[in-house]
């Protein structure tokens, strides 16, 4: 519980945590920070220190708000367009949490640092499927995930935006940590925490935290 509650105030400080979803899922530590915090230096410090797909996982009451699809869904409801691909279900036996990839309207090719500093800081302040449509555009370079609820799914998505409902935050940013050909290991990924002074927490100690 100790570390939950430690979690929680870091991210209300807008500083970046570790997540490692478990062994049992991909076995993947994410950083993750409050899409509300969100800077050019996180872009870059995600890009290059994990190396992972930067993306944005959303509450599931937010998703709601603004009128969100999952990607499978798109795919599905688009069989005559695409007749011959279809959705596959994740190694672990759910479906992908993806939705649409955007960019801010504001932004100039919307994959520069700073370009995806302000669609993700943009995106964290929409609250109205209204402004939704109006201020972004699709296909983009900030990749959104729906939340399912931890309690119907533990991936990343659902285990970053429980932690960011109890620090006030329905905006996530993540970014898996990759090491030389596959998944930074569990124990590279708690040096890499200790040596920046950074909370590591399980998905098992947040599920348990409930």
């Amino acid at each position: 519980m100790k570390n939950y509650e430690q979690a929680v105030r870091e991210l209300k400080r807008g500083n970046i945590i570790l997540i490692y979803d478990g062994d049992e899922r991909e076995g993947e530590a994410d950083l993750v920070v409050p899409a509300a915090f969100i800077t050019h230096k996180h872009i870059y410090k995600m890009r290059k220190e994990a190396g992972g797909l930067i993306c944005v996982a959303l509450s599931a009451e937010k998703s709601k708000i603004l009128g969100l699809p999952f990607f499978v869904d798109i795919v599905e409801a688009s069989k005559e367009m695409i007749p011959d691909i279809g959705c596959k279900k994740t190694a672990y036996g759910d479906k992908p949490a993806f939705s649409l990839p955007v960019n801010s309207n504001q932004v100039y090719t919307g994959i520069t640092d700073k370009d995806r500093a302000i669609t993700i800081k943009e995106l964290s302040g929409i609250k109205s499927k209204v402004d939704f449509c109006e201020k972004f555009y699709t296909p983009g370079h900030v990749f959104l995930l729906i939340s399912r609820g931890i309690e119907n799914r533990k991936g990343h998505t659902e285990l970053s935006t429980e932690l960011g409902k109890r620090a006030g935050f329905d905006s996530m940013v993540l970014c898996e940590m990759l090491g030389n050909g596959s998944a930074l290991s569990k124990q590279k990924a708690k040096e890499y925490a200790k040596k920046h002074k950074l909370v590591f927490i399980e998905g098992k100690e947040i599920v348990d935290a409930l």
